[in-house]
């Protein structure tokens, strides 16, 4: 049997849906990724197979630099680090401006390569990313039967009245004025009319004989498989997904590192994990009052800076673990608390270990994770860009003395989690409704 796993060239992509893939690989089946470049080594750490294709125009090896990326996209990382800086509204607006050129990337083209690779691969089985958006289309009018995997917040999804690129909630620290919210809501469903009519052409282009579709960001593929707890996501909501299953988290195994291992062994005390993903770790302002508020801590800090000069974090205490990349895995089955932007790895990994959070969102689904982490009692949220170091140490304080309930839910969603990892879940539930190419 054959698996094949469609990703994009960004490493918090393709960390996940590779880790789908272990089930397989361990029952002796052949599992191929199809990806860019710049994530090869990954596939290579997995034992998996690798054949190139481009899905996008940037790539991410796990760190990504402005500098290191293709003309066109280092201007727009800037620009979406830039909006960063001024909001949540601005930075979702920014977002919906480049959505097409982002998702639907070069549709025609990206289908025949999409297509080139199954009828060279022959799958019995095929996964994609959700965000893959020219990648699903190429399957979908070429008859191609796949499982649809939603790596962030399931909001990423949008359902019922929902508006892609719209968040249906966020947590209390922001404060957009209404009228920013009627405007940004307004343009997203303006770029949802455009994106729908784009994904029309090429899809029409493609199969004159198929089905328009009236929401393109709304279409799923045959398994739609949700990449997140299903005990933080609203119960209301989850009965309004077309037929799902929730994969919890997909853990990636990661090699051991002696440098960590040997910090570890130095001292058993608790440690709290600072990280910012691959993408906003170049908010160095927003790290430098972390690493503030964590100076005076009795407890161990190990500070994944990304893309930010270490030297930003001002004068740290020697016994800290600071290094761009970091196991995050490893370490946070150590961890008493995590400091994060809210990314769809550093949440679920976090709870598979029972590790409370203090999130600090930046884009897209963030701010409904964070809203959702909070609801749940996991963890606080604050505005990234207004945080106070007194407010991080207070935040610190409650999470590293957990009460009762906090402890109790942290311990029932880790529970559940380890029980059925989202690969099992994932290999059930693609075997089970016979997810192969036609």
């Amino acid at each position: 049997m054959t698996l094949l796993i469609i990703s994009p060239d960004y490493a918090s992509h393709l960390y996940p849906l590779a880790a789908l893939g272990v089930p397989w690989l361990a029952a002796g089946h052949r599992v191929v990724v199809a990806t860019g470049e710049a994530t090869a080594d990954i596939v290579a750490e997995f034992g998996f197979e690798r054949v190139d294709l481009r899905l996008s125009r940037g790539s991410n090896p796990g760190i990504i630099r402005a500098e290191e990326q293709v003309a066109g996209e280092d201007d727009a990382l800037r620009g979406f680090f830039a909006a960063t800086r001024r909001g949540m509204v601005e930075t979702l607006r920014f977002q919906a401006a480049a959505r097409s050129s982002d998702l639907l990337w070069n549709p025609l083209e990206v289908a025949r390569a999409v297509n080139s690779v199954v009828d060279r691969v022959r799958p019995d089985h095929i996964i994609v990313d959700h965000l893959a958006f020219s990648a699903r289309l190429a399957l979908k009018s070429a008859g191609h039967r796949y499982a649809d995997v939603v790596l962030g917040h399931p909001s990423a999804l949008p359902v019922g009245t929902e508006v892609y690129g719209f968040p249906p909630s966020w947590p209390a620290a922001f404060h957009p004025e209404p009228a920013e919210l009627v405007e940004l809501k307004d343009r997203c469903i303006q770029v949802r009319e455009n994106f729908t009519a784009q994904w029309n052409e090429a899809l029409l282009t493609l199969d004159p004989s198929a089905l328009a579709s009236t929401d393109a960001f709304a279409e799923t593929g045959d398994v739609l498989l949700l990449n997140y707890p299903e005990a933080l996501h609203d119960l209301q909501r989850t009965a309004s997904l077309p037929a799902h299953a929730f994969l919890g988290s997909a853990v990636r195994p990661e090699q051991p590192d002696a440098d960590v291992e040997n910090w570890l062994a130095d001292d058993p005390a608790p440690i709290i994990y600072v990280s910012f993903g691959s993408f906003l770790s170049v908010r160095s302002d927003v790290l430098a009052v972390v690493a503030e508020a964590l100076t005076s801590s009795p407890f161990r800090v190990a500070f994944a800076t990304g893309s930010s000069n270490p030297a930003e974090l001002g004068a740290v205490p020697e016994s800290w673990l600071v290094r761009a990349f970091l196991p995050q895995v490893r370490l946070l089955g150590r961890c008493a608390l995590a400091v994060t932007h809210g990314g769809n790895n550093s949440v679920t990994e976090a709870l598979t270990f029972g590790v409370p959070m203090v999130v600090l969102p930046f884009s897209t689904d963030q701010f409904a994770g964070a809203a959702s982490i909070v609801a749940a009692g996991v963890g606080e949220s604050f505005d990234p860009n207004t945080v106070t170091c007194a407010q991080l140490q207070s935040a610190i304080d409650r999470l590293l003395n957990p009460s009762e309930n906090l402890r109790y839910t942290l311990d029932s969603v880790r529970q559940t989690l380890n029980d059925a990892t989202g690969a099992t879940v994932a290999y059930a539930a693609i075997t089970a409704t016979h997810v192969n190419v036609q």
